[in-house]
């Protein structure tokens, strides 16, 4: 795993417990805007990529995008998954950080 920052801080937040991952369950807080940041996998359905993006443009949620659904899933320590979001503010804050300094630095 390449950006092993943000692959160990997004499981930190999910043994917290202030992850929700797959496509139903990630559109449902980000319309409630309990979302801080929604993690997209590039192997998505372009339908998903589309509504994702679209939801999250709408409600302001930051999205960032991984390599792959499998390095997703092993992050939270599940199966693959392509969609993920933090519900908690100061981790997602970081996390949106980690994000940027690994992708962009």
């Amino acid at each position: 795993m390449s950006n092993s920052k943000w692959h160990s801080f997004l499981g930190l937040a999910q043994r917290a417990g202030k992850v929700v991952s797959g496509e139903e369950t990630v559109m449902r807080v980000v319309r409630q805007k309990k979302a801080i940041i929604v993690i997209l996998s590039e192997d998505a359905s372009e339908r998903t990529k589309k509504t994702i993006t679209n939801k999250c443009a709408y409600y302001q949620i930051p999205l960032r995008t991984v390599p792959n659904r499998e390095e997703l899933g092993h992050a939270i320590g599940q199966p693959s998954r392509v969609l993920a979001a933090v519900t908690d503010t100061g981790l997602g804050n970081k996390l949106i950080a980690l994000f940027d300094q690994s992708f962009r630095g």
